[in-house]
């Protein structure tokens, strides 16, 4: 005997949620195998760069929040 196909709407709020859900995660693995994945040399190189990025960030904005505020003592009398 067939199964009979039932549609989405025959079915109740969690039958379409779980239905919802499965079809993300289907959908969701299927972009993922489609990633070109950095190699291991490529992420340890990329990691520095970021990393360099972001002692270079915090020296600048450090290095002006010490200029502007003895800037203000000095105007201000602080």
């Amino acid at each position: 005997m067939p199964e009979k196909k039932v549609t989405r709407q025959q079915m109740n709020a969690f039958q379409r949620a779980w239905e919802g859900f499965k079809d993300f995660i289907r959908e969701t693995i299927g972009e993922l195998r489609k990633v070109t994945w950095p190699t291991p040399r490529e992420m340890v190189r990329l990691t520095q760069i970021v990393v360099i990025v972001i002692v270079v960030m915090a020296l600048l904005l450090g290095g002006l929040d010490y200029v502007f505020t003895q800037l203000f003592g000095l105007i201000f009398g602080g």
